[in-house]
């Protein structure tokens, strides 16, 4: 098993920091520093940036330590940031559901975001420690037992085996979420348990003062939806990059460069969505690819650039099916 690259390479542990909180200030205190519409344009010019960021960080890795990381990165990177488009027709729902004003949907997905920072680096960095324990032969040697030909991994296994259902059950899946009383979600359940919360809106404030009580406002329930949403969809996302590597550092920071761009693909998606129509059912093959990548491991190890190429595919043909079958349709 490879070293961790951080370990190797400690300089690119402070870049990434740096290169995260310098973007997160210049998003919230600077561009974004009051409540606003996001327009298309401003959109595109996010995404373009985080996408770029991404890129250039996975070059440095490229360079620094070699094209299996690179590939690894890449691999995880896009697997995030596929899932995360499924996360997001979601969370257009549970603002219209809400009627959240478009000038308060920036703020409520920065915060939703940050606080998906700390939920990551719990699944990710304890997922690795558990799976380094869970490998069979590992176990048998602590028992005093004769490994086994193949070392398959407990932890590894279910997951597959998970997101093979997944993606099956993804593929038929109907538009149940349109019906959903996202009120009586359990994001919005935890809010009113602990907080009193007033059915109405002041603004982009979380909490406000009403006769005399401080109380959480509509727009702090919401984002409690939104991060229960989120965390319910990092159970797929999170098993599916550890098909792709073992190393949390990779993991981590592709995950974070994904989800950090998510804000601004809210609104063109928002804009937009006849170009991902198909994307379930990429989703659903990508999901399944990697369960059966995650259950075959131990017997054959399907190479990092041919996992790249195969989720690359799938994602540009669903978004070119997308578009083909709106204008065979229009």
């Amino acid at each position: 098993m490879e070293h961790p690259v951080f370990l190797e390479h400690p300089g690119l542990i402070g870049l990434f920091a740096v290169v995260i909180v310098v973007m997160l200030l210049l998003d919230l205190g600077v561009f974004n520093k009051k409540s606003h519409e996001i327009t298309n344009k401003e959109a595109m010019g996010w995404s373009v940036v985080w996408i770029g960021l991404a890129m250039g960080f996975s070059a440095i890795i490229y360079n620094i330590a070699g094209p299996t990381k690179f590939y690894e990165f890449q691999s995880a990177y896009w697997i995030e940031k596929a899932l995360s488009v499924d996360n997001l027709f979601v969370f257009i729902l549970v603002f219209k559901f809400f009627n959240v004003p478009n000038e308060n949907k920036h703020k409520v997905l920065f915060w939703g975001i940050v606080g998906a920072l700390i939920l990551r680096a719990i699944f990710i960095f304890s997922g690795a420690y558990l799976i380094k324990l869970t490998y069979l032969n590992t176990i048998l040697e602590n028992l005093g037992q004769e490994g086994l030909q193949y070392n398959i991994n407990i932890i590894m296994t279910l997951f597959g085996i998970f997101l093979v259902y997944a993606g099956i059950k993804s593929w038929s899946s109907d538009e149940e979420d349109e019906k959903s009383d996202f009120n009586q979600s359990k994001g919005a359940q935890l809010v009113r348990k602990f907080f009193k919360v007033t059915d109405e809106f002041d603004g982009d404030k979380f909490f406000t003062i009403k006769n005399g009580k401080r109380v959480a406002t509509k727009l702090f329930l919401v984002l409690a939806v939104i991060e229960f949403t989120d965390l319910l969809f990092a159970v797929d996302s999170i098993p599916a990059i550890f098909a792709i590597s073992d190393d949390p550092f990779i993991l981590y920071t592709s995950n974070i460069f994904a989800i950090l761009g998510l804000r601004a693909l809210f609104f063109l998606l928002d804009n937009f969505l006849y170009l991902f129509s198909m994307l379930k059912y990429g989703l659903a093959i990508i999901l399944t690819f990697i369960g059966a990548k995650m259950i075959i491991a131990p017997f054959y190890h399907v190479e990092s650039v041919f996992s790249l190429i195969i989720i690359a595919g799938v994602l540009i043909g669903s978004v070119i099916l997308s578009v083909l079958f709106v204008k065979k349709n229009s």
